[in-house]
């Protein structure tokens, strides 16, 4: 494996970065915890999104499902979340991730009772956003989708749910 090709090809650098403090505000405030988006493919030019998706102690995450455009990778951060790898949940700890290439079975949940914390990495970068306030949406009863709605806003936000096994 090597390098890819430069993608930069000036002599100097660039002053081009940016910083998140820790305190900013959570950019959507969830009924039981809270959404950061740290950098969205907007942000990146489309090559990642990087999320932190804060969970409280009640149960909840997202059931097994894949994605056809992107890989999705989750590091716990705090707490114990339950991950699924496709052929069984396993119990993570702050430090654990996990890879979900293209098309991988996968989900998470807090089911232990207590708060915890996730970093979440998309690549590409897909418009992840508008997906999560849709489920914000939903959760707190502000929109009540027909199934052929929903069938339709997972389909545009590429989330293929399958049975829970």
């Amino acid at each position: 494996m090597s390098y890819p090709e430069p993608r930069y090809h000036g002599t100097t650098g660039e002053s081009t970065a940016w910083l998140r403090p820790a305190i900013t505000p959570a950019d959507l405030p969830r009924p039981n915890g809270a959404a950061h988006f740290l950098a969205t493919g907007a942000t990146t030019d489309g090559k990642f999104g990087f999320y932190r998706w804060d969970m409280g102690p009640e149960p909840g995450g997202a059931r097994p499902h894949f994605h056809r455009t992107m890989s999705e990778s989750f590091f716990v951060l705090d707490g114990t979340v339950s991950l699924y790898d496709g052929r069984t949940w396993s119990e993570g700890h702050p430090g654990d991730f996990l890879h979900v290439p293209e098309g991988g079975l996968h989900g998470f949940r807090n089911d232990s009772g207590a708060d915890a914390s996730l970093l979440i990495l998309f690549v590409p970068g897909a418009p992840r956003e508008a997906y999560f306030r849709g489920l914000v949406e939903m959760a707190e009863g502000r929109w009540a989708p027909s199934h052929e709605e929903l069938e339709a806003f997972l389909e545009e936000h590429d989330n293929i749910y399958v049975p829970d096994p």
